[in-house]
C-alpha cells in the first residue's frame, strides 16, 4: 500500500466519522448505558443461578456414589 493511499484513506475515514456517522446524544447514550447495565446484571444473575443449580445437582449426585 502507498502512502498515497493511506493519507486517502485517513481522509475519507475522517470525512465519514464527522459528516456521514450519525452519534448519539448525550441523553440517548447515558439511557442506552443504563440498558446495557442491567441487561448484563440480569445476564450475570441468570449465570450465577445455573451456577448454582448445577453445582448442587452435581453435589447431589455425586453423593450417591
Amino acid at each position: 500500500m502507498s502512502k498515497f493511499s493511506f493519507v486517502n484513506y485517513a481522509k475519507e475515514s475522517y470525512t465519514e466519522l464527522m459528516q456521514k456517522v450519525s452519534w448519539p446524544t448525550w441523553s440517548e447514550l447515558q439511557s442506552s448505558a443504563i440498558v446495557v447495565s442491567i441487561a448484563s446484571l440480569i445476564i450475570a444473575a441468570v449465570v450465577y443461578l445455573m451456577d448454582i443449580s448445577f453445582r448442587t445437582i452435581l453435589e447431589n449426585f455425586y453423593r450417591l456414589f
